[in-house]
């Protein structure tokens, strides 16, 4: 599975490709990190995201792509950018009819680093140790588009279960009321005699 890693932000947005096979071994493909200058227009600033996330698409053809879930922050505009730039990039996903999974920051740490609350280097260094990298990530916007590639490929498994008993408890549901539905209309007619 090749999975692409998001750190959505307007200033800086990390971008990452790994791929995992068998097990929790992964291998980091590619990884990068997208500016934007703050004084630049909204518009032209996520123009520029867009441009990259689709060449980086169009390259590296992702089955999926895990983008950082933006949760409220002391900064409103910057909780915006943040979103508005994962919804660029969830939307380059959708036109290419690509998976989109959103991991919470917790998540992305507890999975990398079996802590939710590691700070930034414990993250990085992590990184650097499960992709057996020469050197680390930077800058941090980098390790964390790792991070998250490396957070899906570890929860794929277990989401995918996850959702297979979601739709199996459904169609239980489903079946048990018509059961029933059937039960309550036999009821009805056998009265009516």
């Amino acid at each position: 599975m090749r999975v692409m890693g998001v750190d959505p932000g307007l200033t800086r947005c990390g971008l990452s490709v790994v791929e995992t096979g068998r097990g929790r071994n992964i291998v980091a493909l590619d990884v990068d990190v997208v500016r934007t200058p703050s004084d630049a227009a909204l518009p032209k600033r996520l123009l520029t995201i867009s441009d990259a996330v689709e060449h980086w698409l169009d390259t590296h053809h992702p089955d999926v792509i895990a983008i950082e879930r933006v949760f409220a922050q002391h900064n409103v505009s910057t909780v915006m950018g943040t979103a508005q730039a994962g919804g660029v990039i969830a939307l380059a996903a959708a036109k290419r009819d690509i998976d989109v999974h959103f991991h919470t920051p917790s998540e992305v740490k507890a999975a990398v680093t079996g802590n939710g609350t590691a700070d930034k280097a414990q993250v990085t260094a992590m990184v650097t140790r499960i992709l057996e990298l020469q050197a680390k990530p930077t800058p941090a916007d980098a390790a964390d588009a790792l991070a998250l590639a490396i957070c899906h490929c570890w929860r794929a498994p277990m989401l995918a279960r996850m959702a297979t008993a979601e739709a199996m408890a459904a169609q239980q549901r489903q079946t048990y009321r018509a059961k029933l539905a059937a039960k309550a209309k036999a009821a009805k007619a056998g009265a009516g005699r």
